[in-house]
């Protein structure tokens, strides 16, 4: 994987579907996961660039949390290339 991963998780869908908007208007990242995960609580993952990441986490934390709950935010600036598994990023090769 040559991209850095970032996530914003919060506890609403009109949140993360917020924080999935910013993040994607604020840096030039793509949104890689957005997942319902239960009890309110909603995941948007996306990948780019280090610093495109960062950005984009950083305005959705913030768009979030004018909404609702942010759960938690986090950058993977070097994931393992294990990670693609998990996303399936490079369709299955």
């Amino acid at each position: 994987m040559k991209e850095a991963i970032g996530m914003v998780e919060t506890r609403s869908l009109v949140a993360a579907m917020e924080a999935a908007d910013a993040m994607v208007k604020a840096a030039s990242v793509k949104i890689a996961d957005f997942q319902i995960v239960g009890s309110g609580l909603v995941s948007v993952t996306v990948t780019g660039d280090v610093a495109a990441v960062m950005a984009a986490v950083d305005a959705g934390k913030s768009r979030g949390a004018e909404v609702a709950e942010v759960v938690s935010a986090n950058v993977i600036p070097r994931p393992h290339d294990e990670v693609d598994k998990i996303f399936d990023f490079d369709g299955g090769e």
